[in-house]
């Protein structure tokens, strides 16, 4: 049984919450593993799922064999990525939930594990959708101290909000980040790629498939105009 309760504010993961980034990420790691001759196995995308770059990068080298240090992963992915120059698309129902709930005055941040840099192209072409969020919390922020899973990114992204921890409702699509927004203190609604394991998101209030599963009217948020039709 769901224990819905009045919320305040929305927070959003970035990478396969909001845009459709894991793709990406996946074929950039198999290009890496492939270039050193390491085979690639799909599994390791859940160990790395809402981690941040050094942490993933860490497992990735490790599960993988590769003969790079994390740093060396990263600088090749770095320049991997720049190469393709690639388009992340918004995730379904991600522009309409966001435009929704700030067309109604409800405050929203991304809380993410990108740093400035890989934000900066996954975002670029979305500047004008992007304006609807007050506040981005990056990894590299100088007051965040840990990643996901610790509750740091979502813990400022409230106090930026200027709204309780108890009155922010998370949406994740890891793991690790369904713990961090627990540890926060705050509502964890996950919504996991297809390929994903639901059972391990049972701590979350809530498992959707999609974003456009999401009804926000119980939350005492502003329900879904009538004429909606994803």
């Amino acid at each position: 049984m769901v224990a819905y309760r009045p919320i305040g504010a929305a927070i959003y993961d970035l990478d396969g919450l909001l845009l459709d980034t894991e793709s990406i990420n996946e074929t950039v790691n198999r290009l890496i593993a492939e270039r050193h001759g390491c085979p690639y196995d799909p599994a390791v995308k859940r160990r790395v799922a809402g981690r941040d770059a050094v942490a993933s990068a860490e497992i990735l080298v490790a599960a993988l064999r590769l003969p790079l240090t994390a740093a060396e992963f990263l600088r090749q992915r770095r320049a991997a990525i720049a190469a393709m120059n690639p388009y992340a698309a918004p995730m379904a129902g991600a522009v309409e939930l966001t435009r929704h709930l700030h067309g109604h005055g409800i405050p929203q941040a991304i809380a993410t594990s990108s740093t400035r840099y890989p934000f900066d192209w996954k975002s670029a072409p979305h500047g004008d959708w992007f304006g609807v969020f007050r506040e981005v919390v990056l990894r590299d922020d100088p007051a965040v101290t840990a990643g996901k899973p610790a509750p740091d990114l979502f813990l400022i992204a409230a106090e930026r909000l200027g709204v309780a921890p108890q009155d922010c409702l998370v949406f994740e699509d890891s793991v690790a980040g369904v713990e961090a927004a627990i540890a926060a203190g705050m509502v964890a609604i996950a919504v996991p790629s297809p390929d994903a394991d639901f059972g391990d998101y049972g701590d979350a209030a809530l498992t959707l498939n999609s974003l456009t599963a999401f009804d926000p009217a119980p939350w005492g948020l502003p329900p879904w105009p009538r004429s909606l039709n994803f």
